[in-house]
């Protein structure tokens, strides 16, 4: 399998205590060779093998040891590691960390990250024949294969290093890579192309004033992340934000509308799903002075003319198309919100749109928490509410239930 999905990913690695740990440091040079940033997080056992400025030399990153200590706790914790990561691997995966993997433990740097770890996982078993083929491990492994998140790679069959011959071996290298790869595989999402707008739009009036709204763009970025976690390739066209985008993600960064609108109408033919999540400044300043403006110049009325609808252009261009993508919406309204977001929904032909009440405390722009109704073209509606990033699961998981399988072939 190519490697591609790797490229860019955010890969967390959990090393057990075993001997096979020494290979695990192969392993992160090879995951970092396929594109992906690696990041290590050790259980105790595993450093009486390998040393943690080992895996701190070869991935480039501080190394997750002990979340009792406050420096590695203030510079990057396991919470911190289990929110960064795209993918989580753990190499090699003992029969006691796979045993307290499946209990829920939480008692050291790996399984503590590892249960506050969302995304997809893959264990590398590796340990004696006999603890592999003990029942017990062959029950917990079933356990955490029951779970769509979790995969396994290996054990290999041959000399152990305790002279016996038998299953139990670490898998290679490199079909421990090949495995990671094909994680991208089992999202929901794997091998769709979505676009997602985020962030607001700025419309200048002089050199150092302009136009524009409180758009955070966590909302959108939030979608794209999400996106990508289930195997999908993202494009997010950002307006300015005044910060750096979450890494991993394909960002086009513009300032204006008819910049958004440009750079969407430039890729929606390539879309599957477009999500126009960014708050899109509707009216521009019909002329813009080259120069600041003093306030004794200022004009006595300010001349406003409409700004692009990319959306809306963007709908237009592709109606009619037998494979059309799936077009998405959002209504950041203050009142009439149902009524407003309906409206929008049919006057632009989107197949489901967001409403979102911005003027609600706690929600809307720059809040970390959201409160939405998605609408969708067939009648559906369904409230959400949660963190941005939660909500944004939730959209995904409309999606993908209700508005992708009518694009697919029969």
């Amino acid at each position: 399998m190519d490697r591609g999905w790797l490229r860019g990913r955010r890969v967390a690695l959990g090393v057990g205590g075993g001997i096979a740990a020494y290979k695990s440091c192969e392993l992160v040079r090879e995951l970092g060779r396929a594109g992906a940033a690696v990041r290590v997080a050790m259980t105790e056992a595993a450093r009486q093998f390998v040393t943690p400025l080992t895996f701190q030399s070869l991935s480039g990153h501080p190394v997750l040891t002990n979340y009792f200590e406050a420096g590695q706790e203030a510079s990057y914790g396991h919470l911190d590691l289990a929110r960064w990561a795209e993918a989580y691997l753990l190499a090699p995966a003992t029969a006691d960390l796979i045993a307290r993997i499946r209990a829920g433990t939480a008692n050291d740097a790996v399984t503590t990250s590892l249960l506050a770890f969302r995304g997809p996982v893959l264990l590398a078993p590796a340990m004696n024949t006999a603890m592999w083929e003990n029942p017990i491990t062959q029950a917990n492994l079933a356990a955490l294969l029951a779970d769509r998140r979790y995969r396994c790679v290996g054990p290999g069959t041959g000399p152990l290093a305790d002279g016996e011959v038998g299953p139990g071996r670490l898998a290679e290298v490199e079909e421990i890579v090949v495995a990671a790869a094909g994680l991208g595989a089992g999202g929901e999402l794997f091998g769709k192309r979505v676009l997602i707008t985020a962030g607001p739009t700025r419309e200048a009036i002089d050199p150092v004033r302009f136009i524009s709204n409180p758009s955070s763009g966590k909302m959108g970025l939030a979608l794209a992340e999400v996106a990508r976690a289930r195997g999908a390739e993202v494009t997010v066209v950002l307006g300015p934000i005044g910060a750096a985008p979450p890494a991993g993600l394909e960002v086009v960064e513009v300032t204006t509308a008819e910049e958004m609108a440009r750079e969407v109408l430039a890729r929606i033919d390539g879309a599957d799903v477009l999500i126009a999540a960014a708050a899109v400044g509707d009216w521009r300043p019909e002329s813009v002075s080259p120069r600041k403006l003093k306030k004794s110049e200022a004009p006595p009325k300010l001349v406003l003319v409409r700004t692009p609808d990319g959306l809306a252009e963007a709908s237009r261009k592709v109606k009619g198309r037998a494979r059309r993508p799936v077009l998405i919406g959002f209504a950041a309204e203050t009142e009439r919100v149902m009524e407003n977001a309906q409206q929008k929904l049919l006057a632009k032909e989107l197949d489901a749109i967001v409403a979102n009440e911005v003027g609600a405390a706690g929600a809307g722009f720059g809040a970390d928490a959201n409160r939405v109704t998605i609408l969708s073209r067939a009648g559906e509606r369904r409230d959400l509410a949660g963190s941005k990033r939660e909500v944004a699961e939730a959209i995904w998981s409309f999606v993908v239930e209700k508005l992708l399988p009518v694009r697919e072939p029969a």
